[in-house]
């Protein structure tokens, strides 16, 4: 997918590629602890039987969407799935060597901002947005809130059928347990920090 105007391709390092065999050791893992077969957690989650055994391989990067819906359908924080092994208590996380997910036509892009090293109950990201692009996002957990503000450019938040406008300073706090989407409506990136807190550690 294409970069976006703000995170210029040949600055950063191939980071999905890193995550791609994390992704899929801990989606076998999960698989193999809750017992399911490909195609049940195809059937469960929405993914394709395909796309699943080429995650667990290592063949294929998940767009973000797709990481949800694995997340959803084993009904475990997003973090989960992005696991890595144990860091010190103190960690930088540089720029250059952060983990991106990005959407499959490359409009919205992720970075975590928090040690991938376990699951936990509260998750900070980076996003960004490009002009005129929606990220839609399907309900999360039951109880998982999403509290958001956005650095730059003008951002319209939809949660269920609320729909909310913010701009540059501007906040908002919401249960993200139904279907929510992000759309850039100004004429620039949009640039926003996320802090998504769940009700409980799961999986």
């Amino acid at each position: 997918m294409s970069s976006l105007t703000s995170t210029p391709a040949p600055s950063q390092p191939p980071a999905e590629a890193d995550l791609t065999p994390i992704v899929g050791a801990n989606l076998r893992r999960l698989r193999v602890k809750r017992g399911l077969s490909l195609e049940r957690l195809a059937r469960v989650s929405g993914v394709s039987r395909a796309m699943l055994g080429q995650i667990e391989l290592g063949q294929s990067t998940p767009t973000i969407n797709v990481l949800w819906k694995i997340a959803r359908a084993f009904d475990v924080p997003f973090s989960t799935l992005i696991t890595d092994s144990q860091v010190p208590n103190a960690t930088v996380i540089q720029r250059e060597g952060a983990k991106r997910l990005t959407s499959s036509d490359g409009s919205f892009t992720s970075r975590a901002l928090f040690p991938i090293n376990s699951a936990r109950m509260t998750e900070f990201y980076e996003l960004c947005l490009a002009p005129g692009a929606i990220e839609r996002a399907e309900a999360h957990p039951s109880g998982t809130t999403e509290n958001l503000v956005v650095t730059s450019g003008r951002v319209e938040i939809r949660v269920d059928h609320e729909r909310h406008e913010l701009r540059d300073g501007d906040a908002i706090l919401f249960e993200a347990d139904v279907p929510h989407a992000y759309s850039n409506i100004g004429d620039a990136d949009a640039q926003m920090y996320l802090v998504m807190t769940y009700a409980e550690r799961l999986g």
